[in-house]
């Protein structure tokens, strides 16, 4: 058989395991992997050699704010994708929170439409769950191009919000999806504002201290049990909700994100100021050493990136003025790549964590697994390269990163999607030709 593409000499880590193979592609699809015949290398169309370089199931990234519509100041499909891209990330799921919101069928056939011819990965969009729109819900989240639906407990940054149990207990009958949760009470954050001390960042913390975030995850665990629907949490920061979320694996899948695995309280705030404000905040060694124990035990299903820029000069309002969110889709892959290199996780883990594990759970038709069949999407990353984040090779339009100056060990080399290389050695090499994602639809939850 012809191929049009063979790529030779890398070695492709799985969720099970690293070994060198050759991987054919044909129509952007996988068309075999290990074991091609010499006739079928020496007819291929197109030979590309990787030699040295680790090949992984292209990167995830299932948390994205990408800002268009309404706040293209602070990022654009356009430059939200292109930064993901650069980054080693083939497909993104996009936030819902942008002006006006994604809540109906007008607003998400509008942003499939921008995106076409625009973004550079592979897409799909949240659709926000309000207290109005629960009853169409149902038809909403199975629109093409739609991943779920997204559901702010507490105020963060735009102006959706279920804050009572009513509202959430109407969102939870409706769906059929699994669903993603922003879990913050926001009674309680309501009734702590005044914690928070002008100039002092630091007290974002305290503020949305522990008890806000585990009242709303115990309250959002009871409704989806009583419910009989499946939820996924978002950006988990603290030990106690780790250990109950351990205890709930049946309904309740986990995000974190590589910010808080990361950066830790007070320095963070010391060093970065209002740069390392986001929600939910991040916390001290204890809280993050429990999210290492949730990543290297299986609690952790995913890392999603939570990419939220705001511009420079926001920023740079004083606490508490300033808003919280910070951009991480191109720092994901090279956040967690350094992680591996310094033992604290696995190949395989981090495999799981960006592309398998989001492929079980959201039920990709094509997507997330190497497998005969599905869209031929890699990230090749060179495992012992030393390099730097720096701002010259940031694409977010916000152009600033929280760990600009970091030297990282690991480094994505090539994204390719459907078959096509779109970022090669630091370069783009093919215009923008993302499209929606498919997923395997049916009337229960994931």
């Amino acid at each position: 058989m012809s191929f049009d593409i063979i790529i030779q000499g890398g070695t492709l880590a799985t969720h099970q395991t690293s070994q060198k193979v050759d991987i054919a592609i044909q129509d952007g699809k996988f068309a075999a992997i290990g074991g091609l015949s010499a006739k079928s290398v020496e007819s291929a169309k197109q030979i590309i050699s990787v030699e040295g370089a680790t090949i992984l199931p292209g990167v995830i990234d299932t948390q994205v704010h990408f800002r268009e519509p309404g706040l293209a100041a602070k990022e654009d499909l356009q430059s939200g994708s292109l930064a993901a891209v650069m980054g080693g990330v083939t497909a993104v799921f996009e936030m819902p929170n942008t002006d006006p919101p994604t809540t109906n069928a007008e607003a998400i056939a509008d942003k499939l439409a921008r995106a076409q011819g625009r973004m550079h990965c592979d897409f799909a969009f949240y659709v926000g769950g309000t207290d109005d729109n629960a009853a169409d819900l149902p038809a909403l989240e199975q629109m093409d191009g739609v991943c779920g639906v997204k559901v702010f407990m507490g105020s963060s940054t735009g102006n959706l919000l279920v804050a009572d149990d009513e509202g959430l207990a109407r969102i939870l009958q409706h769906i059929t999806r699994r669903a993603a949760f922003h879990s913050e009470d926001e009674a309680r954050l309501l009734a702590r504002r005044d914690l928070r001390e002008k100039d002092k960042v630091a007290t974002h913390m305290v503020w949305r201290d522990v008890e806000t975030a585990l009242l709303a995850t115990q309250r959002l665990l009871k409704m989806a049990r009583q419910a009989g629907k499946k939820i996924h949490v978002l950006h988990v920061t603290t030990a106690e909700e780790m250990a109950l979320l351990a205890d709930n694996k049946d309904i309740a899948s986990v995000e974190v994100t590589p910010q808080h695995l990361t950066l830790q309280a007070p320095d963070c705030y010391e060093r970065l100021g209002t740069l390392a404000q986001m929600n939910p905040p991040i916390r001290d060694a204890t809280h993050q050493a429990a999210l290492w124990q949730g990543v290297q035990t299986g609690i952790v299903d995913v890392i999603g990136s939570d990419h939220a820029p705001h511009t420079k000069e926001e920023k740079a309002a004083p606490y508490p003025q300033s808003p919280s969110g910070m951009p991480g889709v191109q720092t994901l892959l090279p956040l967690m790549l350094n992680h591996v290199a310094e033992g604290r996780l696995t190949l395989a883990r981090l495999v799981e964590l960006t592309s398998y594990n989001a492929h079980k759970l959201f039920q990709f038709a094509n997507k997330g697994e190497v497998k005969i069949g599905n869209d031929a999407d890699l990230t090749f990353v060179d495992l012992q390269a030393k390099r730097e984040i720096s701002e010259n090779w940031l694409a977010s339009r916000c152009g600033w990163s929280p760990f600009m100056g970091e030297k990282i060990c690991g480094w994505p080399i090539g994204t390719m999607i459907r078959g096509q290389r779109v970022m090669w050695e630091d370069e783009l090499v093919e215009s923008a030709r993302g499209q929606p994602i498919k997923f395997r639809l049916n009337d229960t939850p994931n």
